[in-house]
C-alpha cells in the first residue's frame, strides 16, 4: 500500500481521520526494519476520507521544517515517516536521524529510530494530528505541543544534559551504551570491558573521595592545608554566630549551606547584617531536612565566577558563569524582558540548549530591591541589569568558555588539585577577576569542589567555543568504540550441546576465560548453567552486564528477533544455519573484518576479512566443525 485506500478495519482513526495509524511495537535494539533502537509502527490510509495531495502536506509542514521541503517523497507514508523523524528530533537536536518504509498489501510499516519509547510514541501521535489537521485545513498547535514533548522526554533517564551528551558521544564513538534500571545507571562497554556511571561519577570513582567533597567546610579545611588559596570564614550553627564571623572578618561576606549543589541557598556579596540574615534563612531552607545546620559564612571576593574542570587529573576546560540578566529596551518593564529573553533559542531549556529559563523567585526580587528595582521596573535602553548575586546556571545564568584564556599558573594548580581525589570529572570552581592572571598574584580563591560537575556549559557555552568534554570523559575509559566491546559470536540456531561444545572449544584455547552464553533453552557462564528469565533480551544484558566476561555468545532466531529485536549491535561472528529472510539482518549487522558463515542446505559460504570462500559440505562433515574452525579468526 502506498497511494490506495484499504478495506482493512480501523483501529485507531476517528471517522473524520484521513490515515490510521495502529500495531506499535518498540525494539530496545537492531530489528528487521532498522539497525538501532526503534518504534515500529503500521500506516494506512482510511475509507473515510481522501487524503489532499502530497504537495499540500508538503506545503505547509516546510514552513516549519524548510529542509523537508527540498525533497520528494513516493507517498503519504515516506512523508510521515520522515516528519517524524524530524519531530522526534524535538527541536533538541537529538541524535535520531534513521527510519524506514516497508511496504505490505494493505499498510505500510514504519520504523523510527527511537530512544525513549514514551516520547516516540506520543511524537508520532503528534504528527498524526498535524497530518489530520493539514486534512482538515484547521489550526494546529505546534509549538505547544512541542514543548509537552520536550517536557516528557526531560523527565526520561536519558533527558539530563550530562547524561544525554555521554550517551550521543558514546554513541558516535560506537561504544555500546545502555540503562540499568535496578541500579539507576548508565553502563558504557559490554563484559570486562564497561563501566558504570550517572551523570560524571563512575563506579571506578572513589566513593570516600566524592563523599568529601560534599562536606564543605572539611573540604576548603583541607586546601588550606596544602597551601590553596581559601576564602577567610567559618561554619556557624546560628544566626548570632553568622553575625558574629561576619563582624569578625569583615563584609562583604558569602553564605551558603555546607550540603548543597547548584548554588541553591548560596548568596554572595552581602554587605550588611540585615543582608546577612536574609542570606542566612536561605541557606537554612536549602538544607534537606535529614542535614546537620552547617552553614559557611566566608569572605566574599570581588571578581567573576569561574568553573575549572579537570577529567582524569588533567585540565580540560574552564567557563566564566554570569548571572542571569536582561538588557533594558526603554519601553519593557523587567518582567517583561525576562519574559522575551526566555523565548529565545538559547533558552529552550533542554538537554542540548546553552541556557536555562530565567527563574523567578525571592533571591531575585531581594537583589532586584537593593539596586532600587522591581519586576515593574522599566529599564532605559542599553542598561544591562543583573537578576541575582550568584552565578547559578540552572536558574538562568550564562556560561562564557574561557579555556584559551588560562593562565599556566591556574592550570598547574587545578591539576595539583585534581591529583588529590580519586575522581574522574572534577570541577573546580573559583573567583576572580582573570583566570588570565596567575592565582600566585591575584584575587583568587577557591570556592568549592565539585565530584559530579556538569559538563553542558563547556560543550554548550552561550559564548564561546565548544569543549568536547564528553569525548575526554570517555576517552579516559576507551580510546576507540573497538576497546569498549568484548568479542561477540551470534547464531541463528544452536542447540544446548553445540553450545556446549562451542564453549568448550574456545576454552580448551583460553582456560582463563569467562564466556557468557545463551541459545533458546538456556545459558551458561562457562560450563556453569544459570537462570533462564523469560525476557530473552533481559538474559543477554545479564551476561553484559558481567564484569568478567571475556566473550559471549548468543542465539538470536526468527522468533526472538521479530519478538524483541536484537540487544546489542554488530558481532564479530555470525554463523547461519539455513537462515530465513529475517535472520539475514545477523549479517547486516557485523563489522567490516567480522567472519560470516552461512549454510544453506550443504553449501557453505565464509566471509571472512573482505574475501568468500564457497564450498560443499562434505557427506558426513559436521557444520560445527566449520564453524569451530572459524572461531579462531576473531579470538
Amino acid at each position: 500500500m502506498v497511494q490506495q485506500k484499504s478495506d482493512a478495519v480501523r483501529i485507531n482513526a476517528r471517522k473524520s481521520d484521513v490515515f490510521d495509524i495502529f500495531n506499535f511495537k518498540h525494539y530496545i535494539g537492531p530489528n528487521f526494519y532498522l539497525d538501532t533502537g526503534a518504534l515500529v509502527f503500521d500506516f494506512a490510509l482510511t475509507e473515510y476520507r481522501e487524503p489532499l495531495p502530497l504537495e499540500d502536506y508538503i506545503s505547509i509542514i516546510s514552513d516549519r521544517y524548510p529542509l523537508l521541503g527540498e525533497q520528494t517523497y513516493e507517498s503519504h507514508a515516506h512523508l510521515f515517516a520522515q516528519v517524524v523523524s524530524e519531530v522526534g528530533k524535538l527541536d533538541m537536536d537529538l541524535h535520531l536521524n534513521h527510519w524506514s518504509v516497508k511496504p505490505y498489501p494493505d499498510f505500510v510499516r514504519i520504523g523510527v529510530q527511537s530512544l525513549y519509547e514514551r516520547t516516540t510514541r506520543e511524537v508520532v501521535y503528534f504528527v498524526w494530528d498535524w497530518f489530520e489537521t493539514i486534512s482538515q485545513k484547521e489550526d494546529f498547535l505546534f509549538d505547544e505541543q512541542l514543548v509537552r514533548l520536550q517536557r516528557r522526554f526531560r523527565q526520561s533517564v536519558y533527558g539530563g544534559p550530562t547524561v544525554y551528551a555521554l550517551l550521543r558521544t558514546a554513541y558516535e564513538k560506537g561504544i555500546p551504551t545502555f540503562y540499568l534500571w535496578e541500579e539507576g545507571l548508565m553502563q558504557y562497554g559490554f563484559g570486562k570491558k564497561h563501566v558504570r556511571g550517572v551523570a560524571t561519577t563512575f563506579n571506578c570513582d572513589s566513593h570516600l573521595d566524592s563523599e568529601f567533597t560534599t562536606r564543605k567546610d572539611d573540604c576548603k579545611a583541607f586546601l588550606k592545608t596544602l597551601g590553596f588559596p581559601v576564602p577567610k570564614g567559618d561554619i556557624v550553627v546560628s544566626e548570632k554566630k553568622a553575625l558574629g564571623v561576619a563582624k569578625e572578618i569583615g563584609y562583604p561576606v558569602a553564605v551558603k549551606p555546607v550540603v548543597g549543589h547548584k548554588g541553591i541557598g548560596v548568596t554572595a556579596d552581602v554587605q550588611d547584617a540585615q543582608e546577612l540574615v536574609s542570606a542566612y534563612n536561605r541557606a537554612l531552607a536549602a538544607i534537606p531536612e535529614e542535614q546537620s545546620t552547617l552553614i559557611i559564612v566566608e569572605k566574599s571576593i570581588p571578581g567573576a565566577d569561574f568553573r575549572l574542570l579537570c577529567v582524569n587529573g588533567k585540565f580540560v576546560a574552564a567557563t566564566e558563569r554570569r548571572p542571569a540578566s536582561v538588557v533594558g529596551d526603554g519601553n519593557s518593564t523587567i518582567e517583561e524582558l525576562i519574559w522575551q529573553e526566555n523565548r529565545k533559542p538559547g533558552r529552550l531549556d533542554t538537554p542540548t540548549s546553552p541556557m536555562s529559563k530565567i527563574q523567578r523567585d525571592e533571591a531575585m526580587q531581594l537583589y532586584l530591591e537593593e539596586q532600587g528595582l522591581s519586576l515593574d521596573s522599566v529599564i532605559k535602553k542599553d542598561r544591562t541589569v543583573y537578576l541575582r548575586k550568584v552565578a547559578n546556571l540552572s536558574a538562568g545564568g550564562m556560561s562564557i568558555n574561557a579555556t584559551d584564556t588560562v593562565h599556566h599558573d591556574n592550570i598547574i594548580l587545578a591539576q595539583d588539585i585534581a591529583q588529590h581525589f580519586e575522581l574522574t570529572c572534577l570541577g573546580i570552581d573559583v573567583i576572580t577577576k582573570s583566570l588570565a592572571e596567575s592565582w600566585k598574584t591575584s584575587n583568587f580563591a577557591i570556592l568549592e569542589i565539585n565530584a559530579a560537575p556538569g559538563i553542558l556549559m563547556h560543550l554548550k557555552p552561550a559564548v564561546g567555543e565548544s569543549v568536547d568534554v564528553p569525548s575526554h570523559i570517555l576517552e579516559t575509559f576507551f580510546e576507540s568504540g573497538t576497546d569498549a566491546r568484548i568479542p561477540i559470536i551470534t547464531f541463528n540456531k544452536i542447540s544446548v550441546e553445540e553450545l556446549q561444545e562451542t564453549i568448550d572449544h574456545i576454552l580448551l584455547q583460553h582456560p582463563d576465560w569467562t564466556i557468557g552464553a545463551i541459545c533458546r533453552d538456556a545459558v551458561f557462564v562457562n560450563r556453569s548453567k544459570k537462570v533462564f528469565g523469560k525476557d530473552y533480551n533481559s538474559n543477554v544484558q545479564i551476561l553484559l552486564r558481567n564484569p568478567k566476561l571475556d566473550l559471549l555468545i548468543a542465539e538470536y532466531n526468527e522468533d526472538v528477533l521479530k519478538e524483541e529485536g536484537m540487544f546489542y549491535q554488530n558481532s564479530n561472528m555470525v554463523v547461519l544455519d539455513n537462515p530465513t529472510e529475517t535472520e539475514m539482518m545477523l549479517v547486516r549487522d557485523v563489522f567490516n573484518d567480522s567472519t560470516v558463515v552461512i549454510r544453506k542446505e550443504n553449501d557453505i559460504s565464509i566471509r571472512r576479512k573482505g574475501l568468500i570462500e564457497d564450498y560443499t559440505l562434505g557427506e558426513d562433515e559436521p557444520f560445527t566443525r566449520v564453524y569451530l574452525k572459524e572461531t579462531g579468526t576473531i579470538l
